[in-house]
Formats: C-alpha cells, structure tokens, sequence
C-alpha cells in the first residue's frame, strides 16, 4: 500500500505540556498499565490453571478478552508514558500507521468477542436444555476466529483509506496517540468523504452491535422471571459483569466514532478510558463480580505457595 504523505513523522502534544502535571501523570499511567497487565494476566493464568472454567465457554471468551485488554494497552500506554518524559514527542509515519492498524484490529475484535459472550449467556440463560449441545468447543473456536477475522477485516479497510490521505505540512497531534479523526485534521484535502467512511465502519458498527446486546440482554433479562430466586441471582451477578464491560467499553466508542463531524473537545478523555482505564476495569470487574473466579484464584495462588514452600524444603 502506497501513501501520499510527504510527512515522515508526527508530533504529539500529549495530555499535558505541563512537566509537573506530566511527573503525576507518568507515576498514575504506570500504575495503571502494570496493575492492567496484571490483572488481565491473573485471570488468563486462573482460567487456563483452572480445568473446571476453562471447560466452560463463557471463561474461554474470558481469556480472549483479557488477552485483547492486555494488547489495547500495550499499543497505547508504553509509548504514552515514555512521552512523559521528553519535551518533544515524536513519532514515525510508520509507526502512527502501526499504532492505528493495531488499536482497530484488537478493540474490533474485542467487539465481536463481547458479541459472542453475550450470545453465550443467552444460551445458558434461555436454552439451558441445549446449551451444552449449541455451545461446542468447536463452536467456540468458530466465534474467536470470526473474532479475529472481524477486526482484521475492519483494521484493514481503517488503515488503507487513512494511507489514501495526503500529508504535506502540517504534522503536530493535538493527542497522545495515533487515532483516526486527529489524523484526519491534518490531512491536505476535503476530508469529509473520509469522516463519513469512519463513521461507516467503525461509528455505525459500534452503534448497531450495541443496540444489539442491549437488545440481547433485555431478551435475558425478561427470561429470568422463569428462573428460581437462586438461579435468578446467579445470572444476574454474571450477566451483570458483562453488561458493566458493554457499556464500559461501547459508550466511549460510540462517543468517539459515532459522530458526523471530527470536532469533539473531549476525544483525548474518552480515549484514555476506552483504550487505558477499560482494559484495567474489565479484570476487577470480572473478578470481584464473580464468586468462580475468586474461589479459583485463592485455589491457584494456595496452590502456588505450597509449591513455593516444598521447594524452599528441598533446598
């Protein structure tokens, strides 16, 4: 794919030009991603350790996710936070196409995951009998893949038409990353068909599968008045998490790409809490909210200082 930029790289201005305001957010930002990358990491390692979740498809897509948080993350923050400490933040054409190409491809995948999570507990919640014979690992496997596929496709079509736009001056970022509308802003010709094209597939995308896992667990929702008071409970807490996690993450999307204009004054803060604060809530969310979960880690980390304990012996 050929570019018309004459522009080789672009300058951020970041969240602050403050340098004390840059030290606090340094310290804040670090402490997020490590405790992000924790946190998601601790449920991959409980589910995979744990053979009863892992046989479950809802802990299955709950890897994928966790994987897909820890990944968002990565693509933004390490580079946000050494920013912090220079002056002049500076990145590559390449790398801003990079960085672009990856936060589509994991957060599109990370919609269609959340779509197959929702279709899980519709199952479980309303075709209890025939859950186990629709929710097949294979068919499990078909999602994740569709998943995969899903947010290439949509990275792919992101990134060949931001490689059609022509950069010939201007190249200063009023942001600390890579992102489509910034871009756009920078871009020397009517960008207007381009806007419209965003909206198209990342806007309109964000906005229908959203209206379609309220639309789900409203169906779920309702569903639950045949259940028994305890079974009623137990659905509620997991389909709970999972609605947190929805309207977590499909707000601050629907806020940044579902609009007709690339003028938003609060992009940079709907950003961060799509592509840094969600990725760190999802874990705490998943975890706290879900009895399984915290039985498996206390079992996991027990498990783990007997082992550490016999070894200390043995030396």
């Amino acid at each position: 794919m050929q570019n018309h930029s004459l522009v080789t790289e672009f300058i951020l201005l970041g969240l602050s030009q403050n340098s004390k305001v840059e030290k606090i957010l340094f310290v804040v930002f670090s402490l997020i991603y490590l405790a992000t990358i924790w946190g998601n990491m601790i449920i991959v390692v409980t589910i995979i350790y744990s053979p009863t979740l892992l046989a479950s498809p809802m802990y299955f897509f709950l890897i994928f996710l966790s994987l897909l948080d820890a990944c968002t993350s990565s693509t933004v923050t390490p580079k946000m936070i050494v920013d912090f400490f220079y002056e002049r933040k500076t990145i590559s054409f390449e790398c801003c196409m990079t960085q672009l190409f990856a936060i589509h491809f994991f957060t599109g995948t990370e919609v269609i995951v959340l779509t197959a999570m929702a279709y899980d507990r519709y199952v479980a919640i309303c075709k209890p009998l025939h859950y186990t014979s629709i929710m097949t690992r294979r068919i499990c496997g078909i999602l994740v893949a569709i998943s995969w596929a899903g947010g290439f496709l949509h990275s792919i079509i992101q990134i060949t038409f931001t490689l059609q736009l022509p950069f010939c001056g201007p190249n200063v970022i009023d942001h600390f990353m890579c992102d489509l509308f910034p871009l756009l802003k920078l871009a020397c010709t009517d960008t207007h068909i381009f806007v419209i094209l965003v909206f198209a597939n990342s806007g309109s995308i964000c906005i229908i599968i959203f209206s379609i896992l309220l639309v789900s667990y409203g169906v779920i929702l309702f569903s639950l008045r045949a259940h028994s008071s305890e079974g009623r409970l137990k659905a509620l807490s997991t389909c709970g998490s999972h609605i947190t996690v929805v309207l977590l993450f499909f707000v601050s999307c629907i806020l940044i790409y579902a609009r007709p204009t690339s003028a938003f004054s609060s992009e940079k803060n709907a950003l961060v809490f799509a592509t840094i604060m969600t990725p760190l809530v999802n874990p705490i969310v998943y975890t706290f909210r879900n009895k399984e979960m915290k039985n498996a880690t206390r079992k996991m980390w027990r498990r783990l200082i007997v082992l550490s304990e016999e070894k200390n012996l043995q030396l």
